[in-house]
């Protein structure tokens, strides 16, 4: 009822704005019952949301509001995460500057403090206790719009992923209802950022649509204490637990007491989400949180699928689960491996490109304003399969481990960016004419990013850039896509054509470089000794 109550007001405040069936708006707020009555409203009255997470810088923003064409941005005054003010509102107000498409900004109030307020600018909670509370659902065909996500993609801008409205909506109930196995009354917990596609789908949709008391949580993992999510388990009783491997890898090191300090035993079932778990945080999620009791599902999806492709859950009662691994396809999902060649791998023991052979209901539907993409990206490297962009391995049982990323998109603490995007935040320093930036293992958050330069000759103050660059990054894209190690090279390891070979820079990084591989295509082969020597060095200096 109050959800109810709050998404027709909202609605009613968008119409009354001039906010239309087949309008933009972009939402820009942390989890809250406003975000997510904000989507609600934009589904209600049929105009599509583009959440951005609220962790984008202003340029980031702006750049999914240009490609999308938003005439209206929601947001809060500020946002509170971990006990620090964030200014979202200022964010925002540099964001629109350079979008001509914006008529207005409406503002809620998060905290007590006042922000500027400007002639676009309307204030929401004042709004809507003028508005009516009744707001009837504008009828929608089944593929109609209902939302985009932003992902990260290989090469070039951020890519606007489109879901429509019938076929999500079931895909993204049945998967909650049997990944999960949901039963009417629990309460299901799935602490991600709506402004990622699993806050959409087990925050909000997915959960919604089943009935389900679904839990929103705002603050980080270790704030006011490790104990945090625990805490939130005992109090409201949760029977559902989903949430991300970099999470757990961050609270296994503050050790069990902050675990066993709360009552758990309401947990039925624990999930994990984003990027491919590791075995030692698998088991202690297992054992410490949930006991040995809780079923342990890996759950592997993505954006663009809309929903849990595969995981161990449905399957027989009891059938085994195989730690960090995530097995079995769900209804309908048919996975087939590819060799080089771009044929079908069969049989079992088997390791190839990870693609699905049928369309199914929670699949995007294209790239906004860019359907030629959406071809390119997907269904072109194996003509009549979907291509999922990772590896993965068939197992003596038929079961599907999921072995990472095959392209140049790393996995930063669940969050996907492609390297690329870092590259060309790095291009804009007038000192660093090249870079290359690879995904190296990182104990808490997976992979990090690790960044190569070549300077100017001249360059006098090395470290000065390199501080540069982590605030160009910051300020073009999200803190969290700041490089950890900026290695400064003389030269990066090219082939005749002038492409990067990035693996080799990988395995510099790795420590392989015994290992090089085929290196007859480089340009001048006596620059892997080059980039060698600098990283020992650099590794050194560090350590020292």
């Amino acid at each position: 009822r109050e959800l109810l109550d709050l998404t027709c007001r909202l609605a009613n405040t968008l119409k009354k704005y001039g906010i239309q069936k087949g309008d933009k708006v972009a939402i820009y707020m942390p989890v809250s019952p406003l975000s997510v009555a904000g989507m609600l409203a934009c589904a209600r009255i049929g105009a599509v949301h583009t959440v951005v997470f609220a962790g984008f810088s202003a340029e980031s923003l702006a750049g999914r509001i240009v490609d999308s064409g938003c005439k209206a941005v929601i947001t809060y005054n500020q946002g509170v995460r971990g006990g620090r003010i964030i200014e979202l509102k200022m964010t925002v107000d540099e964001a629109v500057k350079s979008c001509p498409s914006i008529k207005h900004v409406f503002v809620a109030q998060r905290t007590d403090n006042k922000v500027q307020m400007g002639d676009c600018d309307i204030p929401l909670e004042e709004e809507m206790t003028k508005a009516a509370p009744v707001c009837t659902p504008e009828s929608m065909d089944s593929e109609d719009m209902l939302f985009m996500l932003y992902t990260s993609g290989s090469t070039g801008k951020p890519k606007g992923i489109v879901h429509t409205q019938a076929g999500y909506l079931l895909y993204a109930a049945l998967t909650h209802k049997y990944v999960f196995d949901y039963q009417q009354g629990d309460v299901f917990g799935c602490v991600a950022d709506i402004g990622w596609i699993t806050g959409h789908s087990y925050v909000v949709y997915g959960p919604l649509c089943n009935g389900a008391t679904s839990v929103l949580f705002e603050s980080t993992p270790v704030y006011p204490d490790p104990g945090r999510y625990w805490e939130v388990v005992q109090r409201l009783k949760i029977n559902q637990f989903y949430a991300a491997p970099t999470a757990i890898r961050l609270l296994l090191n503050y050790g069990e007491e902050w675990v066993k300090k709360y009552d758990r035993s309401s947990l039925k079932t624990l999930g994990s989400v984003g990027e491919p778990i590791n075995k030692e945080a698998w088991q202690w999620f297992y054992q410490v949180v949930g006991e040995g009791r809780c079923t342990l599902v890996d759950t592997w999806w993505q954006t663009e699928t809309g929903g849990i492709c595969i995981a161990p859950r449905p399957s027989e009662e009891k059938a085994e689960i195989i730690p960090a691994m995530a097995m079995r396809p769900f209804f309908g999902i048919v996975p087939v491996l590819m060799d080089e060649n771009g044929k079908v791998i069969e049989g079992n023991d088997v390791s190839g490109a990870l693609c699905i052979a049928h369309p199914w209901p929670g699949m995007a539907r294209t790239i906004y304003g860019d359907h030629q993409r959406f071809v390119d990206v997907y269904f072109k490297a194996y003509p009549g399969y979907y291509f999922t962009g990772d590896g993965a391995y068939r197992t003596k049982k038929g079961y599907y481990q999921i072995t990472g990323r095959m392209d140049d998109v790393i996995n930063i603490s669940g969050h996907r960016l492609g390297t690329a995007e870092i590259e060309d935040a790095m291009a804009d320093h007038p000192e660093v004419p090249e870079t290359a930036v690879i995904g190296y293992p990182h104990k808490i958050k997976g992979e990090g990013a690790f960044a190569f330069i070549v300077l100017k000759e001249q360059t006098a103050h090395v470290d000065h850039v390199k501080e540069e660059l982590k605030t160009i990054v910051a300020s073009k894209i999200a803190k969290y896509a700041v490089p950890d190690h900026i290695l400064v090279v003389k030269r990066l390891p090219k082939t005749r054509s002038g492409k990067i070979m990035r693996r080799l820079l990988r395995k510099v990084v790795t420590e392989q470089s015994n290992d090089m591989g085929d290196v007859t295509t480089l340009d001048d082969p006596s620059v892997v000794k080059e980039i060698r020597d600098a990283y020992q060095k650099y590794k050194e200096k560090s350590s020292s």
